[in-house]
């Protein structure tokens, strides 16, 4: 009878505990498998609330399906990150059921990621964002179909977001920036890659507004003037800047942003009005930079690389000077005496 006793203990209070030791450092569709090892593994790991933080149904199928399915269950009460970036089968009728249901409430949500799902429309945005009033951090990339009315409903029904990925979002405008602007003072991130309807008038509000901002990425939008890279230069706080693309982007308007003296990454790539002048102002100015890209700028010279190498040698790690014509090739040696942190640095062959 010993035998079987020992074993009985085992399972019941060996074998749970382990699992809880192991489940923090599982990806959480592991620890939904784990539910059904035994009785006593499901009850040690659904009272353990720090598991179910999280919901990730990445990539998943049915994934609306099963969002209705799970959030109804009490150890998801506390939940603070979902994911249903490329997730399939999601739509807006998945979340317009939860706003329905009685007892649905995700008040404990900080982060949810909406990228490239591509059957959300307002409708649906309206919906999910409602039940969730103290977000602080949305992605929606890539859902082309979604207007300003949007924006508006986030603005409306999540006052404390500081963090705001639109990527991709072809129909926002200038009316939805002029939203962000009067809604997330202190908003942290902000991006705005391929939202190609707007214009200076609107980002500049959001810059003049939102002076907060820690990053901000603009790649592939290349419309803006120096009106809004001079409002740039006014972000004390900026350390992120993608500005690849930036087509109208000059040395003037480099020498404003060079005021950001806290940039660690910024990205030129195919700024092809740029030439030393605004490149050697960035090196004077931006002093703790660790990642510069100037690939395709034809007007830079191996005058502003050794301007860098007096003011960035030791904050650079990455160089991008592919298609650089005007800068020499160097041998790793040489270019290390320049930049002794270098990584990683790309040159034209």
């Amino acid at each position: 009878m010993a035998a079987p006793a020992a074993d009985e203990a085992w399972c019941r209070e060996t074998v749970p505990r382990v699992m809880e030791l192991v489940s923090p450092r599982l990806p959480q569709r592991d620890v939904c498998a784990l539910l059904a090892v035994s009785p006593w593994c499901y009850r040690a790991l659904v009272a353990n609330p720090r598991l179910w933080e999280v919901f990730d149904l990445r990539e998943m199928k049915n994934a609306g399906d099963r969002l209705i399915t799970a959030l109804p269950l009490a150890r998801y009460r506390h939940l603070k990150i979902l994911n249903l970036e490329f997730a399939q089968d999601i739509e807006d009728r998945h979340f317009v059921h939860l706003k329905e249901m009685s007892g649905i409430s995700l008040k404990n949500l900080e982060f949810l990621n909406l990228n490239a799902c591509q059957k959300i429309s307002d409708k649906g945005i309206e919906a999910v964002t409602s039940l969730c009033p103290n977000l602080q951090a949305l992605c929606i990339y890539w859902i082309v179909g979604l207007k300003d009315s949007s924006i508006g409903h986030i603005t409306k029904n999540c006052r404390q977001i500081v963090d705001l990925n639109l990527s991709g979002c072809k129909n926002i405008s200038d009316k939805g920036m002029r939203l962000i602007a009067n809604s997330y003072q202190g908003l942290k991130k902000l991006n705005i890659t391929r939202c190609i309807k707007l214009t200076d008038d609107g980002l500049t509000e959001v810059l003049r507004k939102c002076s907060s901002l820690e990053s901000l990425n603009l790649y592939a939008l290349s419309s803006f003037t120096d009106k809004v890279y001079k409002e740039i230069g006014l972000l004390s706080n900026l350390t992120f800047l993608d500005l690849c693309g930036a087509q109208n982007l000059s040395d003037d308007g480099l020498v404003w942003i060079s005021r950001c003296a806290g940039l660690t990454y910024l990205n030129l790539t195919w700024c092809v009005h740029v030439t030393d002048a605004g490149v050697v102002a960035i090196a004077q100015g931006c002093r703790s930079i660790e990642l510069l890209s100037l690939f395709g700028i034809v007007g830079v010279t191996d005058a502003c690389l050794d301007v860098l190498s007096k003011s960035c040698s030791h904050s650079l790690t990455t160089l991008d000077v592919n298609g650089c014509i005007g800068i020499k090739r160097r041998s790793q040696g040489d270019l290390l005496k320049l930049f002794p942190l270098l990584s990683c640095f790309k040159v034209h062959s």
